[in-house]
Parts: structure tokens; sequence; C-alpha cells
């Protein structure tokens, strides 16, 4: 199995780490590669909440809790933070001091076949991050309607071929169950009459399955409406995605609260009277050439900071 390497740990914590003895959420807990350089930079009085779906991460969270006092973990979505910090034995805080994402699937979940996110290796067609609940991706794909197959693969796996595969999907449905994730990838493969150099015919298809099965983009969408008013002023959002659907999503966001109320240019108002909530820190952030060197999944990654103002 690969070893999991964790994406731009040390720029993501020196951007979101400014209050030693706040209070911190790694809302897409993994393997813990940030929350443990989090814990290193906190002090004693600070606090960290670790949040996954996945129950193999939770169980990874479990053990930093024995380990450490000022780390607690909760299974769910990110979305859900505030109610899973007031859960939690950590306690919810009048605001908290940043929150960090790490978004997309993680290096030991593509590597285990059997949860269905790799077009690679044979196993149950499954993508869900949360296996205890939800529908699998097999599931879906045979009830789902051809249309409905084709939106998702054209919307979140921005498949240009999108009304092609799903139709090649529900007729081969028709002749066997598709239960494997190879069976999938060999009818997506088949049915993609353009396959872009150096990416599997498949990716698209896998990429937008599984955004949709695990409602990645609701959640997303679903935090940025709630986090402005969770955070305490001067606290950070550090978000790193791995898609262009996830960055222009946190893009968007930043810019719209960092501008404040689109008002008319030629009224004379001051910065204060925009309403503008957030600042931007820096640029967006790529992995240096050493890093994809080093982890390849780096290649696409990009950070993104904001910090509360008001």
């Amino acid at each position: 199995m690969t070893e999991h390497l964790t994406v731009l740990k040390d720029q993501a914590v020196e951007a979101l780490l400014w209050e030693p003895s706040g209070y911190y959420v790694d809302g897409t807990f993994g393997r813990g590669g940030h929350s443990r350089a989090v814990l290193a930079g906190l002090g004693n009085q600070g606090r960290l909440l670790g949040i996954d779906k996945d129950p193999q991460a939770i169980l990874q969270g479990v053990a930093l809790m024995e380990e450490d006092p000022r780390f607690a973990i909760a299974q769910g979505s990110f979305a859900e933070f505030k109610n899973l910090a007031g859960a939690s034995r950590l306690g919810d805080p009048d605001g908290f001091s940043g929150v960090l994402l790490d978004l997309g699937v993680s290096s030991p979940q593509l590597d285990q076949a059997e949860r269905g996110f790799s077009f690679l290796r044979d196993g149950a067609l499954d993508m869900r991050m949360d296996t205890s609940q939800g529908q699998s991706a097999a599931q879906w794909l045979a009830t789902a309607k051809d249309s409905e197959i084709a939106a998702v693969l054209k919307e979140y796996g921005e498949e240009r071929f999108a009304k092609r595969i799903a139709r090649a999907i529900v007729e081969a449905r028709e002749e066997t169950p598709i239960t494997t994730t190879l069976q999938l990838a060999k009818i997506v493969t088949e049915a993609n009459p353009a396959w872009e150099k150096h990416k599997h015919p498949a990716t698209r298809a896998f990429q937008g399955i599984r955004i949709h099965i695990n409602n990645e983009l609701g959640d997303l969408e679903d935090l940025l409406a709630r986090v402005v008013d969770s955070l305490a002023v001067g606290g950070r959002l550090v978000v790193i995605s791995f898609h262009s659907l996830e960055d222009r999503l946190v893009k968007r966001f930043m810019r719209r609260q960092a501008k404040g109320d689109d008002l008319p240019s030629y009224l004379p108002v001051t910065e204060s009277q925009r309403n503008c909530r957030m600042k931007l820190i820096g640029k967006a952030i790529k992995a240096s050439a050493e890093e994809v060197a080093q982890n390849p999944r780096a290649r696409s990654a990009v950070m993104r900071v904001a910090e509360k103002i008001a």
C-alpha cells in the first residue's frame, strides 16, 4: 500500500496556526498528517478537533486522541463542524481560530480496492467515504436514469461525453448488474471516443460519481455558508483543493467575502462600509517541484487562505 503523504503540510499549518492557544478544526483528518503538525505548534491551552467521514480515519483519530488531550475526533461531515465541536469533549468555543480542509480522496482510500474509488484496482463499486450509511455507487448506478447519470458526469466530472457514457452504463446494466470498479471502468472506456493524453478515460466519470455519492461539493458549499460566522476575528480558513470545481467555489467565496457588498462604483463608500468580512492572505499556493516529485498527487493541489476581519 502506498504511504499517504500529506500535501502542502508545512504551508497549510503555517497559514492556519496564528494563535497557539486557539481552537482549530481539521475538517478532513484523513490519516492525521495535518493534525499532528498543528498539534506540534499548539500551546497547552490550544485545542484541535479532527473530523472525517471515513471509519478507518476515525480509528486513527481515536489513537491520536488517546495520546493528546488537546485533540478530539468526530465522525461526520466537516459542514457540521460547529455542532460536532459542541458534542466533543473539547467543547464549543465562542469563535474558532482556524478551519483547515484538505479536500478529495486520500491515497489509502485509492489503494484499497474494496473501497471502490480506483479504476485501476478491481473491487466492489462502493465509493462512499462513510461506508456505514448512504447509497454505494453500485446501488445508485443500478437505478438512476440515464439523464441523471449524464448530469452527474457532466457537472461533477466535467466529462464531455457524459450523455454517451451514461447511455452505455444504462445499456450495460440491463445485461448484467454493474458491481465492480473494473467493470464500470471498462464500460466507460469503451464508450469514451476521445481519450485525453496522460489520463485514464474513466478518470472524469469516477470523479463525478464519487463527488455525487459523497455530496462533496454540497458539503463544501454548506461549510462556506457557515464558516465566517463561526470564526473569531483573525481566524483563518485554509483550503487545499485538487480539482477546478472545488477551487472555483473556494476562490469565488473568498473573493466575495474580501470584496464585500457589491455597490455601484460611483458611491463614495469606505472599505468598512462595504461590509468586507475577510481578507485574502497571499496568493494561491501550489506544491513545489520537489514535493510533486515525491508525491505526484500534489501536482493538482491549490491552497487558498483567507482571514476573518469583521
